[in-house]
């Protein structure tokens, strides 16, 4: 972001939400840059801006649709990078049939199911016949098995979906191409006519904003991108958090392919992270349907994971990188089973678990609430004040007989049994609570995955107090726990666990800092984790350790059972023995700085970055140069770590046949796409091809795009007495709300309404309202309202301010309102909890749920009943005397002698 020259946040609010790490788009706007916002409300990262555009909640694919047809009608696109490095000249099998064609649906809809059926549906390219391959310059034809046998390898993620796509074409790499873009049903054509209606005045319509303010985005954009400049695009939580969440950002990479924006410096998509490692978190796999380095996980009724090598035919993707799926797969179980993963037992893939439902939090927490679900584990995570509709998480609390919950303090989660205001009297309510007391940050050690895929170790400075343990302290001694306790079973279910690699104790008890010993016992050696996540060659033993031989890159993993391997994206992070990459922090001339952290995969800073050179090698330009081809070294060189195979030319064209990497060519830089492209078209996402604007579950407006369609016609929902749901536009609901963070408070309040010092900074709830809703109904700024939904109500403060303005959309004036998410009825100090307002609803793709645009109604005053009392004493000043020798900004909250 330093190194951009323009960069437009959408639903992002950096400057509060990611404060550390907004220095760096600030020092690109010291350099030059241009910083843009567009988002509903007009905050603190827009006053540092310099050019801020107001939109509607839940209008983004409007508005970046109308982007993504401005470049293309004014032929801004960057031409050279869109023709070599995208699938825009790729034809789509005739059969297809787009929104435009069926009034906002695509082919292939199941009413039955409220799903897609992308086969039915002709996504698929156009399939191979005589002559088209050539239509590239190709001249090799495909050699591959036929697609009409339903056990063809589809390749995991091959289709940018996170399940197998059956396809009706045979190949993607020899998918016939028109590359004068004129064939009818080219990528390019397709996109063209789908974005054609996304204008200027359509999006001024749809999103409440001015037509010439957007254009004034658009021409930014357009004059930031090309051979000599670049633009980055960053988003957080207002993107992912609606229903159409994926497809808005998949918007954002059809624009930024267009410009010629991806894989090169100062350019790409930077998914802000609002925590220290959720990067890491989907890396290593918490996610219920996912393995380590983003392998599938097996499913119970998939007859193509009933043993390995049908896992691996059906995952695989037979050209691109992911042709080394059995690798990743096979050094997976041998680091997960060690010498008990061996050829004959399928390297232990039997053990592995298998998922027979849906896992992901909403779907669980709305099983839970309907009494499906006996005990629970949670550990760094508060659903019964941060789950969307909280209430309803909190009634699948209260029908749980056991719950676990590992915190720093007694939030909502843990407390729900007595003191939530909406529940039960305590005596109804059977769930036994076990509260085990969790480590804080500074007291254990580990590593942490951010923003830009850097994975940087953290250390620990002192041992936790009393009975406090690290997450990892408790994980890893139930685990033991468990292993004693099946310990000499025969059943088969458990052989994965007795067999689970599972010795991370410390050779000997570690030292603090200040050289003390640790008190702490059974804490595990996470570096010992970390060396089994980077792998080993096991056949080979390193003489300097006396165990198996650390790998230096995941380049290294085969599938012969002689390598083991955590995660293969992070191989290379610890690739010696004493040589932690993740806690390497030399700073060099270079702007890269490879030696500060680890970037997986491969210490890669900028991904796709042979993108950042010319087909045929060269910088686009000198001031973006970042790799480029040394013709007289035969190989990729540049200030980043290549991405792409070093000693592969330009001009390489693979042979007859090829496979693997051998099948992509030398302009291709995309390498884990089977053709090596940057997709502008992709089957495999579940609620279409293409994004299209659709309205949020609950909107005042039907979609005046496509007036039949009103919402994503396969979201999910989950009907139920707690979850009831405003769908259609109704009067009794008519202001769009949607939630916010603060940069004195975090998330839902376990780490912050605790200390007493943010509080003090931010003690009470609020909403923010515009003067002309205010106005309307009768509320003061100061004063109190009221918010209601259909799941719904709380109390709030008012904050009457011109950072909120009502929005024209469709010729009628729509008000909305913003609500922190930070309070609840745990903590020093309490209040009303925005997440009792929001709703169980998910997109299709990745199961998230909607809490960025719903409606509800407002009006003045306080509700009845019982106001909520704070669950824990304020903390006591430790001295009530200045600091000596200390200015008066520091002393503590500012305020010298505190009242003498």
């Amino acid at each position: 972001m330093a190194n951009s020259d323009c960069i437009l946040f959408m639903g992002s609010n950096m400057a509060e939400a990611q404060p550390v790490g907004f220095r760096w788009p600030m020092e690109g706007k010291l350099k030059g840059a241009t910083l843009i916002h567009v988002d509903p409300r007009f905050t603190r990262m827009s006053a540092v801006c310099d050019l801020y555009v107001g939109i509607r909640s839940g209008s983004d694919i409007a508005f970046l649709g109308g982007l993504v047809n401005y470049v293309l009608t004014n032929d801004r696109w960057f031409h050279e990078y869109v023709l070599a490095y995208t699938n825009a000249s790729t034809i789509i099998d005739e059969g297809f049939r787009d929104t435009e064609d069926l009034a906002g649906m695509f082919s292939g809809f199941d009413q039955q199911h409220d799903s897609y059926d992308s086969k039915k549906g002709h996504w698929g390219y156009e399939e191979s016949r005589p002559g088209n391959a050539e239509q590239d310059g190709s001249k090799h034809t495909p050699e591959v098995e036929s697609a009409k046998d339903p056990h063809v390898p589809q390749g995991y993620s091959r289709m940018g979906s996170s399940e197998p796509y059956t396809s009706p074409y045979e190949d993607i790499i020899n998918a016939p191409r028109d590359p004068t873009l004129q064939h009818p049903r080219c990528v390019m054509q397709i996109l063209r006519r789908h974005f054609a209606r996304y204008t200027p005045e359509a999006v001024s319509q749809v999103c409440g904003c001015k037509p010439e303010e957007f254009i004034r985005v658009a021409e930014l954009l357009c004059t930031n991108s090309g051979r000599e400049r670049t633009t980055c695009i960053a988003y957080a939580l207002g993107w992912t958090q609606h229903t159409t969440g994926v497809q808005i950002i998949r918007t954002a990479g059809i624009l930024q392919l267009l410009l010629g924006n991806m894989g090169r410096p100062g350019g790409g998509i930077m998914a802000l992270r609002g925590h220290s490692t959720i990067q890491g978190a989907t890396d290593i796999a918490t996610l219920y349907d996912s393995l380590p380095g983003y392998l599938p996980q097996p499913a119970v009724h998939d007859p193509e994971h009933e043993d390995l090598s049908w896992y691996i035919e059906y995952g695989r993707m037979p050209t691109g990188y992911w042709a080394n799926f059995s690798k990743f797969i096979v050094s997976l179980l041998k680091a997960w089973y060690g010498d008990a993963a061996t050829p004959d037992n399928d390297f232990g893939f039997s053990w592995v678990p298998r998922v027979d439902g849906d896992y992901s939090q909403l779907a669980y927490f709305d099983r839970m609430s309907k009494g499906g679900v006996k005990g629970y584990f949670l550990a760094g995570q508060n659903p019964g004040g941060g789950g969307p509709n909280a209430g309803l998480h909190r009634a699948g609390l209260r029908n749980l007989e056991w719950l676990v919950v590992l915190d720093w303090f007694e939030t909502e989660s843990a407390v729900f049994w007595k003191n939530d205001p909406n529940a039960p009297p305590p005596s109804e309510i059977g769930t036994e609570v076990f509260f085990i007391p969790a480590a804080a940050a500074q007291e254990k050690e580990g590593s942490l995955t951010q923003t830009q895929r850097l994975i940087q170790w953290h250390k620990k400075a002192i041992d936790p107090s009393g009975d406090c343990r690290s997450d990892a302290w408790f994980f890893y001694n139930l685990g033991k726990r468990l292993k004693q306790l099946y310990a000499g079973s025969t059943d088969p279910r458990d052989q994965g666990l007795l067999n689970l690699t599972w010795d991370y104790d410390f050779d000997e008890q570690p030292r603090l800092p200040d050289g003390t010993l640790s008190r702490i016992e059974g804490e595990p050696d996470l570096e010992k984790v970390l060396m089994e996540i980077n792998g080993h060659r096991l056949n080979e033993i390193d003489p300097r350790t006396g165990e198996p031989h650390l790998v230096s890159g995941y380049s290294e993993l085969k599938d012969d059972g002689t390598t083991a391997c955590g995660c293969w994206v992070y191989s290379g992070v610890f690739p010696e023995p004493g040589r932690n990459r993740a806690d390497e922090r030399k700073l060099s001339d270079n702007p890269i700085q490879p030696e500060w952290g680890f970037a997986w995969p491969n210490n890669v800073r900028v991904l796709y970055n042979r993108a950042s050179a010319d087909p045929e090698g060269r910088p686009w330009s000198e001031r973006k140069k970042l790799v480029w081809w040394d013709s007289e070294k035969r190989s990729w060189v540049g200030l980043d770590k290549p991405d792409f195979e070093l000693t592969k030319p330009p001009d390489y064209q693979p042979p007859l046949g090829a496979t693997g990497m051998d099948a992509i060519a030398g302009t291709h830089p995309f390498i884990t796409k089977a053709d090596g492209l940057g997709w502008l078209y992709s089957p495999g996402i579940k609620d279409g091809p293409l994004p299209t604007h659709y309205e949020p579950v609950e909107s005042p407006f039907g979609n005046l795009l496509y007036p039949k369609h009103s919402t994503n016609p396969t979201v999910r929902l989950f009907p139920g007495p707690l979850n009831h749901i405003a769908h259609m536009p109704t009067a009794e609901y008519p202001v769009v709300a949607t939630t916010f963070r603060l940069t004195e408070h975090y998330l839902s309040g376990p780490m912050s309404r605790f200390n007493s010092w943010l509080n003090e900074l931010q003690p009470e709830m609020f909403a923010e309202l515009s003067f002309e809703l205010a106005a309307e109904r009768g509320i003061v700024h100061g004063g109190w309202m009221t918010i209601h939904t259909p799941r719904g109500q709380i109390e709030a403060r008012a904050m009457v301010t011109r950072r909120l303005r009502p929005f024209v959309v469709e010729g009628r004036v729509v008000h909305q309102i913003g609500l922190p998410f930070h309070w609840a009825f745990a903590g020093e100090v309490v209040g009303g909890n925005a997440n009792d307002l929001t709703a169980l609803v998910a997109d299709p793709n990745v199961s998230m749920h909607e809490s960025k645009a719903f409606t509800c109604q407002v009006q003045a005053g306080r509700l009845e009943g019982q106001a909520l009392h704070p669950t824990a004493p304020t903390a006591h000043w430790p001295t009530l005397d200045p600091i000596p020798d200390t200015p008066a900004s520091a002393q503590p909250e500012g305020r010298i002698g505190h009242g003498k």
